[in-house]
């Protein structure tokens, strides 16, 4: 199972790679929206974890390119501090299957993974 991470905090990229690489995930990251939406046009993916909070292009700009553009079904779930309401609704309202506010547990991020990816 192949995991794009997409997220421009070190420290946060270097804990969720090692907790799923451990899991035996391949994981890919991506440090801003840009180098996301490319690796995203050009690999396939089993699932996306992105920050909402990125340089270039954010998350919501991302499910969108996932969603509509590239009429993708792949699970995505949303990582941020944003915790409002606002956010979470859009993220959803464009196609995010879930949304875990920072900071997290690494094992409730995996139990997440785990889930979404059986589901398919």
């Amino acid at each position: 199972m192949k995991i794009l991470v997409c997220e421009d905090d070190f420290m946060i990229v270097k804990a969720i790679e090692h907790k799923l690489k451990n899991e035996g995930y391949e994981v890919e990251t991506a440090k801003d929206g840009r180098e996301a939406s490319e690796k995203i046009k050009n690999n396939i993916y089993d699932l996306i974890l992105t920050d909402l909070l990125m340089p270039f292009l954010g998350g919501i700009e991302l499910i969108n390119l996932v969603r509509t553009q590239l009429k993708k079904d792949t699970p995505i779930i949303v990582l941020s501090r944003l915790g409002n309401e606002d956010s979470i609704l859009e993220a959803f309202k464009l196609g995010a299957d879930d949304y875990i506010t920072k900071p997290f547990s690494p094992n409730e991020l995996s139990i997440r993974v785990k889930k979404l990816l059986i589901k398919r």
